[in-house]
């Protein structure tokens, strides 16, 4: 295997293990961290890349997004939920000041405008 290929297969790696951290904890995300994953293995082991978007939880949701661009709706819920339970665990347990509460809201609503902007 190339250096290049070796590379990638690490990433993909790394970000699969992301995502499996993101399927248990609440605050962080999954289906990111699997879509960069796929694309690692795309780049470096076909087989790899088969296995991800054939996994019985997961790859449904990589080949709409592969395919379409497509979120489900499901999905979209869960995700903002989880920006929500995100922003209110920051919000109470650091105290930000307002500005800083301002700018983290503001992103997470950006996230979140995307994530219901994209189709189903």
């Amino acid at each position: 295997m190339s250096p290049r290929r070796l590379v990638f297969a690490a990433l993909g790696c790394l970000f699969v293990a992301l995502g499996v951290v993101g399927a248990v904890l609440p605050v962080m995300p999954t289906t990111p961290f699997l879509i960069v994953a796929a694309g690692c293995f795309a780049r470096s082991s076909p087989r790899l890349e088969a296995w991800l978007l054939d996994h019985p939880r997961f790859g449904p949701t990589l080949r709409a997004w592969r395919e379409r661009g497509a979120i489900p709706r499901r999905v979209k819920a869960i995700a903002c939920i989880g920006m929500a339970g995100g922003y209110a665990m920051f919000f109470f347990s650091v105290q930000p000041s307002l500005v800083l509460g301002l700018i983290v809201a503001a992103i997470m609503l950006g996230a979140a405008g995307y994530v219901l902007t994209r189709p189903d």
